[in-house]
C-alpha cells in the first residue's frame, strides 16, 4: 500500500481496487460496560443496564404511576402520602384507617435488568486514505469483541461501502467461527457511496429491534467523511447529511472514527459526526485494540452521564 498522503484519493481502477485485506490481530477484548438507558425493554439481555417494565428487574427508584396500578413501590408511596395525613383526618376516622393513600400518591416502581449490545461497524472500504490499515484493524476488533460478547448475548455485526452501494458483509451475530468465515476476504477500492453505507447501517439497526427489542444499538462509523456516491441524484454530501440526520432522529448511539490523515482533514468526519449526534475520534495508531477501547472509553463516559441524570 503506498502510504504518501497525497495518494488519498487514489485511481479506482487497477489492482489495487480489489486489493483483499487480511484480519488483524485479535486480543482479548477488555469487558465493556454500555450505560442505563431510557427506553422500555421486554427481554432479557446480558450486559447493559436498561429501563424495564416486567417485574423481574432490579427496582431502583419510584415514579408517579401512570393508567392502571401495578408493580406498586409501596414505599415511595407511603412516603408521597405521609405528608397529607392530617388534611385526611376526617377521612381516616370516617374509614377507621390509620393511614389514608389516595390514587395520586401512588408510585410505581422502576427497574433496570440486563440487555444485549448490537456493536455494528460502518466502514470504509474505499480506496481511500489507509483503506487496507482500517480494515485489518476492523476484522481484528471483530474478532476480539466477539471472543467478548460469546457469553453476554451481544452481537456484532459489518457494513461495508465502496464503490456504488455498501453491502453487510457480517450479519449481526454472536458467532466467532461465523464471523471468520466472513471476514476471510474483503477487498478494498473504489469510490465512497457514504450515505448508502449509513442506510444500510440504519436498517440493519431497526430489524435488530423488532426482532429483539432489547437490544441497544452502537455504530461504529470508520471514514474521512468524503462522500462522492450518491443514492438519489442529490449531492453526495447532502444525501449523507440526511441519513446521518434519519439515524439521529432515531435515537441511535455512534461514534465516528476520523481515518482522514491530519495534514489533510478537511473536517468532515467531525461534521459528520455532529450529525449523527456522537463523538468524533482520531487514532494515533489505528489497532484493532485501540479501535475496541475507543469505543469502551465512549461507551464508559456516556454512562456516568446517564447515571448522574437517573440519580
Amino acid at each position: 500500500m503506498d502510504n504518501d498522503p497525497g495518494q488519498a484519493q487514489a485511481s479506482n481502477t487497477g489492482p489495487e481496487a480489489t486489493r483483499k485485506v487480511k484480519v488483524g490481530a485479535d486480543f482479548t477484548a477488555k469487558r465493556l460496560d454500555t450505560p442505563l438507558d431510557k427506553l422500555t425493554r421486554k427481554a432479557a439481555g446480558k450486559r447493559s443496564f436498561t429501563i424495564t417494565e416486567r417485574k423481574r428487574g432490579r427496582y431502583v427508584r419510584a415514579r408517579p404511576m401512570q393508567g392502571r396500578p401495578e408493580d406498586v413501590a409501596f414505599d415511595a408511596t407511603i412516603r408521597s402520602a405521609a405528608p397529607f395525613q392530617r388534611r385526611r383526618d376526617a377521612e381516616r376516622a370516617e374509614r377507621q384507617v390509620a393511614f389514608v393513600v389516595k390514587r395520586q400518591d401512588l408510585q410505581k416502581k422502576v427497574r433496570v435488568r440486563r440487555a444485549a449490545n448490537l456493536v455494528l461497524f460502518v466502514v470504509d472500504a474505499s480506496w481511500s486514505m489507509a483503506a487496507a490499515e482500517r480494515m485489518e484493524a476492523t476484522k481484528g476488533a471483530i474478532i476480539s469483541l466477539l471472543h467478548d460478547a460469546y457469553q453476554r448475548r451481544d452481537q456484532v455485526g459489518l457494513i461495508v461501502f465502496q464503490r456504488e452501494d455498501a453491502r453487510i458483509i457480517l450479519s449481526p451475530t454472536s458467532s466467532v467461527e461465523l464471523a471468520q468465515q466472513a471476514l476471510r476476504d474483503i477487498p478494498v477500492g473504489g469510490k465512497t457511496p457514504l450515505s448508502a453505507g449509513l442506510l444500510a447501517a440504519y436498517r440493519v439497526c431497526t430489524l435488530a429491534q423488532r426482532r429483539d427489542p432489547e437490544i441497544v444499538p452502537l455504530l461504529i462509523v470508520l471514514t474521512d467523511g468524503a462522500g462522492n456516491v450518491s443514492m438519489t441524484g442529490i449531492p453526495p454530501q447532502e444525501e449523507s447529511a440526511r441519513m446521518a440526520g434519519m439515524i439521529h432522529d432515531s435515537h441511535l448511539r455512534t461514534v465516528v472514527v476520523n481515518m482522514e490523515h491530519p495534514a489533510f482533514d478537511r473536517g468532515l468526519a467531525q461534521q459528520l459526526a455532529n450529525q449523527l449526534g456522537g463523538p468524533c475520534y482520531s487514532l494515533p495508531e489505528l489497532k484493532a485494540d485501540a479501535l475496541v477501547q475507543t469505543v469502551k472509553g465512549e461507551l464508559q463516559l456516556a454512562g456516568s452521564g446517564v447515571v448522574k441524570r437517573d440519580a
